[in-house]
C-alpha cells in the first residue's frame, strides 16, 4: 500500500515535469504565434517560476499543519483547470496569467508530496526521496518528445491539454489512496507571502524592463519597490510567531549555504536549461520534435544519476557526490557556451550535465532536509523556492541578455559561461552544508528548541 501511495504521488510530479519540458519546447512557436519580443514572452516561463517561488513555502508550511492529502489534491485540481485555460488563450496576457495560477497548484506538488513520502517512509527516508527526485527527469523524457510531436502535429495549445487526462487519473488515485494524515497546530503568514511575492515581481520587471526600449525608465522604480518590500517582509517576518520565512532557520550557517545553493542550482536547471529549445532553434535551426529529443540525453543522465545517488546516498555522504556533480554541470555549461560544431557533441553535452544535475538534485534535497528532518515539507518548500526564485531570475537575466546582444550566438554563449562561473563560485557552499546523513540532526534539534522559544518571546 504505501509503495502504491508513493506511486501516486510521484504521477503528480511526473505531470508537473512534462509540463514544464514541454512549455519549453513549444516556447519559440508560442512566440512567433503572438508576435511579442522574447523579454515578453519569457514571461511565460518566469511567472511560472514566480508562482511556484511564492507557492512553495507556503505550502509546504499549509501541509505540515493542516492535511497533506487535502492540499495535494487541491492543489492537483488547481492544476487541471488552469492548463485548461492556457489551452484557450487568447492572447499573450491571457496565458501569461494562467500559467501564473498553473503554477499555484503545481508549486504544491513536490512540497506536500515530500511530506507524505517522509510520513509513510520514515526509516527510508533518505532513499525514497531520492527515489522520488528520479520521477522529475523521467518526465523529462516523456515532456519534450511528446510535447514536441503534439507542437509539431497539432499546435502548442495542445501541450496544455495533454495534462488534463493525466491529471484527472492522477486526482482519481489521490483521493483513493493517499493517507489523511495528523493536522498540527499552526497559523499562515498570508502578509509574509504576499510581500515576498510583490518584492520577487518587483525585481523580475525591472529586469524586464531593462531590455524592453523605452519602458527602460521604469526599472530603477521598479528595483526601489522591491527593495521596499523585501525590507517591509524581513520587518514583518521579525515580529509574526509563525512566519513564511523563518529568519531564526535561515539564518543559521548551513541552511543559507543549502539555501544560496539551490538558488544557483535554480538558475541552471530550472532557468537556462528551459531556453535550451530556443537556443537550438535559433543556432542549429531545429525543429520543435528535434529539439525535444535534443532535451533526451540530460533526461537520461539525470534518471541514471538520481537514482544511483539515492542507492547509495548513506554510504556516500552529500559533499563529494554535491562536488562531482557541481564539477560535471561546469564542465558542461563552458563546453555550451563554447557553441559545439556538431549536433552528436550537442547530445554528448546535454548528457553530461544532466549526470551533473542528477547527482545534485537528490543530493541537494536530502542536506536540506537533514537540517530539520521533521519539518520534510517546510524545509523542501524553502528550497524549493530559492531554487525557483533562482529560475525566474535566470530566465529573466538570460532573455534580457540574448535580447541587448542582438545575436543569439553571442548571448547565449555570454549565458552560458556565466552561469558556469557562477557554480564554480557556488563551490565553497558545500562544505558548509552536512557532510553525511544525521550530521546535521543533533545540532537541528538545539536549533529548534532555540527558535520556538524566540516564537514564544514573540507573542509575549
Amino acid at each position: 500500500m504505501n509503495y502504491m501511495i508513493f506511486a501516486t504521488v510521484s504521477v503528480a510530479l511526473m505531470l508537473s515535469s512534462i509540463s514544464a519540458t514541454s512549455i519549453a519546447v513549444a516556447f519559440p512557436i508560442i512566440t512567433s504565434y503572438f508576435m511579442v519580443p522574447l523579454t515578453i514572452a519569457g514571461w511565460i516561463i518566469s511567472v511560472y517560476q514566480l508562482g511556484f517561488t511564492v507557492t512553495m513555502p507556503i505550502i509546504g508550511k499549509v501541509s505540515d499543519v493542516f492535511s497533506r492529502k487535502s492540499t495535494f489534491i487541491i492543489c492537483l485540481v488547481l492544476f487541471i483547470v488552469s492548463s485548461a485555460m492556457c489551452a484557450v488563450a487568447k492572447n499573450i496576457e491571457m496565458l501569461i496569467f494562467f500559467r501564473l495560477v498553473q503554477a499555484f497548484g503545481g508549486g504544491g506538488f513536490m512540497p506536500s508530496a515530500v511530506g507524505i513520502i517522509s510520513e509513510v517512509f520514515p526509516e527510508s527516508r533518505q532513499k525514497m526521496i531520492g527515489l522520488f527526485s528520479s520521477i522529475f527527469p523521467i518526465g523529462q523524457i516523456i515532456g519534450p518528445n511528446v510535447g514536441g510531436w503534439l507542437v509539431d502535429s497539432f499546435g502548442w495549445r495542445s501541450v496544455f491539454l495533454i495534462n488534463i487526462p493525466i491529471g484527472l487519473f492522477a486526482l482519481i488515485l489521490s483521493v483513493f489512496l493517499l493517507p489523511a494524515g495528523e493536522r498540527k497546530k499552526g497559523s499562515i503568514d498570508f502578509l509574509g507571502t504576499g510581500l515576498l511575492g510583490m518584492s520577487l515581481a518587483m525585481l523580475m520587471l525591472g529586469l524586464t524592463f531593462l531590455g524592453y526600449g523605452s519602458a527602460a525608465k521604469w526599472a530603477w522604480p521598479s528595483f526601489a519597490a522591491s527593495v521596499v518590500l523585501a525590507f517591509l517582509l524581513l520587518r514583518h517576518e521579525n515580529k509574526v510567531s509563525d512566519p513564511i520565512l523563518d529568519l531564526d532557520i535561515l539564518k543559521r550557517k548551513p541552511f543559507v549555504a543549502a539555501n544560496f545553493y539551490n538558488l544557483i542550482y535554480g538558475g541552471a536547471v530550472v532557468g537556462v536549461l528551459s531556453l535550451i529549445p530556443t537556443y537550438a532553434t535559433a543556432i542549429y535551426g531545429m525543429t520543435p520534435s528535434e529539439c525535444g529529443l535534443l532535451l533526451t540525453p540530460r533526461s537520461v543522465g539525470m534518471i541514471i544519476a538520481s537514482i544511483l545517488s539515492s542507492i547509495y546516498i548513506m554510504e556516500w555522504g552529500y559533499r563529494w557526490p554535491l562536488i562531482i556533480g557541481n564539477s560535471a554541470t561546469v564542465i558542461g555549461l563552458f563546453l555550451l557556451g563554447a557553441e559545439p560544431a556538431s549536433v552528436l557533441f550537442l547530445y554528448v553535452i546535454m548528457f553530461l550535465i544532466g549526470v551533473g544535475v542528477g547527482i545534485l538534485s537528490p543530493t541537494a534535497n536530502n542536506a536540506c532536509i537533514e537540517l530539520l528532518p521533521d519539518r520534510a515539507a517546510t524545509i523542501t518548500g524553502i528550497r524549493g523556492m530559492f531554487r525557483q526564485m533562482g529560475g525566474a531570475l535566470s530566465v529573466t537575466i538570460a532573455t534580457l541578455v540574448v535580447e541587448t546582444v542582438g545575436d543569439p550566438s553571442r548571448g547565449f554563449a555570454i549565458v552560458f559561461f556565466g552561469l558556469a562561473i557562477a557554480f564554480i563560485a557556488a563551490m565553497p557552499l558545500i562544505f558548509m552544508m552536512p557532510s553525511r546523513p544525521g550530521a546535521g540532526v543533533e545540532r537541528s534539534e538545539h536549533a529548534l528548541r532555540r527558535q520556538e522559544a524566540t516564537a514564544k518571546e514573540r507573542v509575549q
